[in-house]
């Protein structure tokens, strides 16, 4: 694998580590099996990418796309919380009508950003080339957002949400109110997930309708990776190992992709992330088991 593909393979996993933060915060800390997600990614790109080829400053146009998936994961709760629907179903159903949103957000499948102006234009130079430079600054965002996250979490409204999603009884008799929580915690998550589709529209140089179709997947793949390397109940460190989680998958991806001896092609994609999901879902297991033959207390 070359330099190139390697640092490529580097700002993907970041975008995606966007995406497995906001997965964090659903499946594990509310415990709401989400699957918006699918149609939040693709709503940031397309978002973003319609207001940019209009004219839009990049920065002002990534903001609406972060807050347009904060609104799609908003309506997700809604749908659980007031109106009763079953939690998955509830996703689903968003999920659904996002791709018919996207579409007509962007009026066509799929909307070019080769020749137009994006969050990275300002900072390109010519000391540093750019594919070199534009896993930096998706780095130090990524931070940003991590730290800001950890510290939210550290307040009385973070403590409620996960109060919220480990014991939604106890918060309720607490005076938490669990269905704002609820709220809360998915448009959150979804905002995280539209932020890195925009992102990654402006990296990719496109906003594709099918962008989104898996993204559910990547992102809890890069959080089981995470978990399985770096298993903590500390929250600082479970975002941090999302985040490099997500980095770590998309390296095998490209590992895997460019090794030719295997000879697996991009059709493969959804093979090789089975595949990886599966050896890190089965290493603690075999790491337990190992302990347990030494007489090591777990």
């Amino acid at each position: 694998m070359t330099w190139y593909a390697l640092w490529g393979a580097i700002e993907v996993g970041l975008i995606y580590g966007l995406v497995a933060v906001g997965v964090l915060i659903s499946f594990r800390i509310l415990r709401f099996p989400d699957l918006t997600v699918d149609g939040s990614f693709p709503l940031g790109a397309a978002v973003a990418a319609t207001l940019i080829v209009s004219g839009w400053e990049p920065f002002s146009a990534t903001l609406v796309a972060t807050l347009a998936g904060a609104a799609a994961g908003a309506i997700t709760g809604w749908l659980n919380v007031r109106l009763k629907i079953m939690d998955l179903l509830a996703s689903i159903l968003m999920m659904i009508a996002l791709y018919s949103i996207n579409l007509r957000i962007m009026g066509r499948p799929n909307v070019p950003l080769i020749t137009e102006p994006t969050v990275f234009a300002p900072f390109m130079s010519e000391t540093l080339p750019d594919y070199i430079l534009r896993p930096i600054l998706v780095l130090i965002l990524v931070a940003v957002v991590k730290f800001v996250l950890d510290w939210y979490l550290g307040t009385r409204s973070g403590l409620a949400l996960r109060a919220t999603g480990s014991n939604p009884r106890m918060a309720r008799a607490q005076g938490v109110a669990t269905g704002a929580m609820v709220l809360i915690g998915l448009a959150l998550s979804n905002a995280l997930c539209a932020l890195g589709g925009a992102l990654f529209a402006q990296s990719q140089g496109v906003s594709d309708i099918s962008m989104g179709i898996g993204t559910i997947v990547i992102g809890l793949a890069a959080v089981i990776v995470g978990e399985s390397l770096f298993s903590s109940r500390k929250l600082v460190i479970m975002t941090a190992a999302a985040v490099l989680g997500a980095v770590l998958y998309r390296i095998f991806v490209a590992l895997a992709l460019n090794a030719d001896f295997i000879g697996l092609q991009a059709q493969d994609l959804n093979l090789i992330t089975a595949v990886l999901v599966t050896i890190f879902l089965v290493v603690p297991l075999l790491r337990q088991k190992l302990r347990k033959s030494r007489g090591v207390k777990p």
